[in-house]
């Protein structure tokens, strides 16, 4: 049947009738990413209990966080993005500061998934052997090098080509990748229980105490969606953002830490460090000791969750240095793609550590600025919020510190 005009198609009316859980799964969607793939190992490494607690407080301090985005948003009249906000209350140094947050982020994001897609698919497919005779008559330098990033490669040139044609399907893909994350940890949970060694969960490294911080940092980053979040509940439901904004964060930290009892338990410590740096992502660790099956299912998960992150990533930054810096768009497809692929092909660092140096300065200073603008919105802001937090001083100057603390480590761990 035609619907009448002004009338609403049966997707449309769904959407309509159910803002609140669209306006969750917005959050979510945007939170839950790649990330969770390196959680696993680095609380391993640290040990499992205390990296456990890590997971709790750092999602308790970004549920603070998303609490503070949400009532600067809803203190401001005009709708805005992050950048905007910052401008709005910290002036142009504060806009440029979180341009630099969110670039900084995408690439060290994009640099991790041309990685960790590479290491994937090879988990899936097997290494690239026909190489070595194909191209045996190249020097044993460039052979190597070949057949180490052969299907990293592959996966730039086609994610690559979506980005010049400037397809923007990824955004409804990837919302139905992350509802397919809980089925797939619910599957791996369910047939992976008895074989789960509870002897993996009593490590303890103290020298690995700051270890896991950087990469759930970067698991939890998803301040972004949230102007986004305001929009999709409408006017009328903007009484129900404080409820969406808690929901939508406590979601991703239990699934994270679920996922990491499930993957810790059954590959441990000593299995992960046996594994190739750029290998310990939790699901090619899964294909490895865990029933096959199932780890190939979750490492097609991780697939096509990476692949989609990266096409939302590299067309939003694309479209960045087009539209609002007026770039030509070849130039702009260029700056946006080629310093990851340098980054990931020189081998310069792993997948895991870039999670952890992107999340703790991308995630610090993120962090840092929204509990500034807050301070700042709860004096200057031009409209009455439909909620306020009684939120004391003190707590703000703990996440300050708390993020401070950890840019400082991860660069001095990394740099120097």
């Amino acid at each position: 049947m035609l619907k009448k005009k002004g009338e609403r198609s049966y997707l449309e009316q769904f959407f309509h009738n159910h803002r609140f859980e669209m306006a969750v799964c917005t959050l979510v969607g945007t939170v839950v990413g790649a990330g969770v793939l390196g959680i696993p190992y680095v609380i391993a490494k640290a040990g499992f209990w205390f990296g456990s607690l890590l997971i709790f407080l750092v999602g308790l301090a970004f549920i603070t966080l998303n609490l503070y985005v949400g009532e600067i948003v809803l203190r401001t009249k005009d709708q805005r993005q992050l950048t905007g906000y910052m401008e709005k209350y910290l002036g142009p140094h504060g806009k440029w500061m979180m341009t630099f947050v969110m670039m900084f982020g995408i690439y060290g994001a994009m640099t991790a998934y041309i990685i960790g897609e590479g290491e994937t698919i090879k988990a899936i497919i097997g290494e690239p052997t026909f190489l070595l005779e194909l191209f045996q008559w190249l020097p044993d330098i460039l052979l190597g090098f070949l057949f180490t990033h052969f299907y990293s490669v592959i996966f730039f040139l086609i994610v690559a080509l979506i980005i010049y044609r400037g397809v923007k399907a990824a955004g409804p893909a990837e919302l139905i990748i992350i509802s397919l994350l809980f089925v797939v940890v619910f599957i791996i949970g369910i047939y992976s229980f008895g074989n789960i060694n509870v002897d993996y969960f009593s490590t303890f490294h103290p020298e690995f105490f700051f270890l896991p911080y950087g990469v759930i940092l970067f698991s939890f980053i998803g301040a972004a969606a949230i102007p986004e979040l305001q929009e999709e509940l409408g006017k009328s439901g903007r009484k129900h953002m404080k409820k969406a904004l808690m929901w939508g964060s406590i979601i991703p930290l239990a699934l994270y830490f679920l996922f990491t009892v499930i993957v810790v338990g059954l590959v441990g410590l000593e299995n992960f460090e046996l594994l190739e740096a750029n290998q310990r992502i939790a699901t090619v660790a899964l294909s490895v000791y865990a029933n096959p099956v199932l780890g190939l299912c979750a490492n097609i998960f991780a697939m096509f969750t990476m692949f989609t992150t990266f096409l939302t990533l590299g067309i939003a930054l694309k479209e960045v240095y087009h539209y609002d810096y007026h770039m030509n768009e070849k130039l702009a497809f260029v700056l946006t793609l080629s310093l990851p692929l340098i980054l990931a092909l020189s081998n310069f660092t792993s997948f895991i550590t870039l999670l952890a140096i992107t999340g703790a300065v991308a995630g610090g200073l993120e962090g840092i600025l929204v509990v500034l603008a807050y301070w700042k919105a709860k004096k200057l802001g031009d409209r009455k919020p439909e909620y306020s937090l009684k939120s004391p001083k003190f707590v703000g100057y703990i996440l300050i510190a708390l993020f401070s603390v950890g840019i400082l480590y991860q660069i001095w761990q990394n740099f120097f």
